[in-house]
């Protein structure tokens, strides 16, 4: 998979290139800009899954920036840095259509979750997909184990284990999509919504104690299986019922 593009655009040379090494850190492929102008330029050569806008730049502002922007694409996710408790920066950032800001000084976890969460919104949008809202509530068979949705149960062998509500929605996502190859970024748009500012840390977690629930034993890795570098597929038509 291709490495997702950053554009960053900070007239401050120890925030921009802090930022550029937080970025490039998790993975991510960066361009810097030092103002507005040199920003606008690399966006006209370039394309951006995401850009960094500071507002007070020379040049062009980041509100300059990001308005220009809107101009000629509406999806690209646009988050604006802005001074702290300066609400009238973020409402008219909000205005001329950036999706997010995050204010100075800000703390480089809020920085990557909010990040993510507008490239989960930005793809979920692309793909035209939709929050999987959960189907119907009847007992149904889910790899060596059956669920219920309405007592929130899993019973596997002899055994019965108590289900929050995302893992009943995290269950019938995969049961609803089976031998399918589901990414990270679609589970959790789809089992914890658009707007969460956490990370796929939590949903591997998750799996994991959903695996030891189904099957402690083995870890029923065989029913839902990892596929490296993407997300989960779940093995629906290939386990058998206990």
């Amino acid at each position: 998979m291709s490495k997702v593009r950053v554009l960053v655009a900070e007239d401050d040379t120890n925030i921009r290139d802090g930022l550029v090494d937080t970025l490039v850190s998790d993975g991510y492929e960066v361009d810097a800009a030092r103002d507005g102008g040199a920003a606008l330029a690399l966006f006209g050569k370039r394309r951006y899954d995401l850009v960094i806008l500071d507002i007070m730049m020379p040049e062009k502002s980041g509100y300059d920036v990001c308005r220009e922007i809107r101009a000629v694409n509406q999806a690209v996710p646009v988050l604006m840095l802005t001074a702290k408790g300066e609400e009238a920066d973020k409402v008219i950032g909000l205005r001329l259509g950036a999706d997010d800001y995050v204010s100075k000084p800000f703390g480089v976890r809020e920085l990557l979750a909010r990040i993510a969460a507008l490239l989960r919104r930005s793809r979920l949008v692309e793909s035209g997909g939709k929050a999987y809202v959960g189907g119907d509530d009847e007992p149904f068979v889910f790899g060596p184990a059956t669920v219920d949705p309405k007592t929130y149960r899993l019973a596997a062998g002899r055994r019965t284990h108590e289900l929050s509500e995302r893992e009943v929605r995290l269950i019938k996502l995969f049961r609803d999509h089976p031998d399918e190859v589901l990414s990270r970024d679609r589970i959790l748009n789809a089992v914890w919504g658009v707007d969460y500012f956490g990370t796929t840390r939590t949903l591997d977690q998750h799996i994991a104690k959903l695996r030891k629930k189904l099957d402690p034993g083995k870890g029923a890795a065989d029913t839902i299986e990892t596929i490296h570098g993407v997300g989960y597929r779940y093995l629906g038509r290939r386990r058998m019922p206990l």
